[in-house]
C-alpha cells in the first residue's frame, strides 16, 4: 500500500523546452546583413582604391613616421608618464602636506589643458618666452652678471622645441597627471593591513611600497595603463602641432596632398593605428591575465576545473 502511493505521488517526466528567441535571430540576420553590404561596397566601390593604399603603408617617410614618431612617440611618452604618474600618486597619498598640494596643483593644471593646445605651447610659445636656459647657480646672472664662473652652459629652446623631444616631454607631462589618478586608485585598492604588517615586520615604507602594495596594485593599475597606451598611440597624430613632421598621420598626409588621392592616402593611415592598436590590445589582455591571477578567477580556469573534478570524486576541500 505504502509503495503505491510513492509512485502516484513521483511527478512525471519533465519535458523542458528552451525559451525561443526569435528577435534573436531576426537580430543576427541584420547585423549579417549589414556585414555582407560593408564588405560588398569595400570590394565594389573603386574609389577606395586599396592597391594605392597598400603603396602609401609601404611607403618609406611612412613607415619612418611610424616608426620614429607614432611607435617612439609612444614608449617616450608613456614611460615619463607612468614614472612620473607613480611618483605623484605617492606624494599626493603623503602625510607631507606641502608634497600633496604639489601633487595637486600638477594633476590639476595638466588635467585641465587640452594635449593640442599644450603642444602648441610647448612648440611655439617656449621657445618666445625662453630662447634659451642657462644652467648654473640660481640667480647668478642678476647677481653677478651674465659672464660669470657659476654657470654651467646653456640649452639652446629653439633647436629642440621642434623636434620629438619635446612632443614626448609634452605628452609625458598630460599623461602624468591622469596616470597619477591611475596609480593612486590602485595603491589605495590595497587593504591597509597589508602595509601594515609588512612595516611590523622590519620593512621601511618605501621597501613595503615597493615589494607589498604595488605589486597588488598593478592588478588595478594595468586595465587603464593599457588603455591609456592605446590612447597616447591616437594622440601621437597631435605632434603635428610641435611640429614633429616624422610622424605617421603627418606622413600620410603629406602623400594625400602630393597624389590628390586623399581618401586612399588616409586610410593607409587607419590601417596602421588598427593594427598597431590590435597589437597593443592583445598584449594588454596578456598583462592583465597575467597580474589579474588569484583575483575573481573565471569558472573556466584550470585551477576551478581541477577543484570542481576534485568535489565530484569526494576529494575536493
Amino acid at each position: 500500500m505504502a509503495d503505491t502511493r510513492d509512485e502516484t505521488d513521483r511527478p512525471g517526466e519533465i519535458n523542458a523546452r528552451p525559451v525561443p528567441h526569435p528577435l534573436r535571430w531576426v537580430a543576427v540576420g541584420i547585423i549579417l546583413l549589414l556585414i555582407a553590404m560593408m564588405i560588398s561596397s569595400f570590394v565594389t566601390n573603386p574609389a577606395w582604391n586599396w592597391g594605392f593604399v597598400g603603396e602609401v603603408m609601404n611607403y618609406s617617410p611612412v613607415l619612418e613616421g611610424l616608426v620614429k614618431g607614432t611607435l617612439i612617440g609612444t614608449v617616450g611618452a608613456m614611460i615619463l608618464g607612468v614614472t612620473l604618474g607613480i611618483i605623484l600618486a605617492i606624494m599626493r597619498l603623503s602625510e607631507n602636506p606641502v608634497l600633496r598640494g604639489v601633487a595637486f596643483a600638477y594633476t590639476w593644471f595638466f588635467r585641465a589643458i587640452p594635449r593640442l593646445v599644450l603642444l602648441v605651447m610647448m612648440g611655439s610659445g617656449v621657445a618666445v618666452l625662453y630662447p634659451k636656459l642657462d644652467v648654473g647657480f640660481p640667480f647668478a646672472q642678476q647677481i653677478f652678471g651674465v659672464d660669470n664662473n657659476l654657470m654651467v652652459g646653456s640649452i639652446n629652446v629653439n633647436q629642440l622645441s621642434n623636434g620629438i623631444i619635446v612632443g614626448i616631454l609634452g605628452l609625458g607631462l598630460s599623461e602624468a597627471a591622469y596616470m597619477a589618478e591611475i596609480a593612486r586608485a590602485g595603491i589605495q585598492s590595497v587593504d591597509r593591513g597589508q602595509t601594515e604588517a609588512a612595516q611590523a615586520l622590519g620593512m621601511s615604507s618605501g621597501k613595503s611600497m615597493r615589494r607589498i602594495v604595488l605589486p597588488q596594485a598593478m592588478r588595478v593599475i594595468v586595465p587603464p595603463t593599457g588603455n591609456e597606451t592605446i590612447a597616447m598611440v591616437k594622440d601621437t597624430s597631435l605632434l603635428s602641432a610641435v611640429p614633429v613632421t616624422m610622424e605617421l598621420w603627418y606622413q600620410v598626409g603629406v602623400v594625400a596632398n602630393k597624389t590628390y588621392k586623399i581618401v586612399p592616402a588616409y586610410v593607409a593611415g587607419f590601417v596602421w593605428y588598427l593594427i598597431v592598436c590590435s597589437i597593443l590590445m592583445v598584449g594588454q589582455a596578456w598583462l592583465e591575465r597575467r597580474f589579474g591571477r588569484g583575483f575573481g578567477t573565471s569558472s573556466n580556469s584550470p585551477a576551478n576545473r581541477t577543484k570542481f573534478l576534485g568535489m565530484i570524486g569526494g576529494g575536493g576541500k
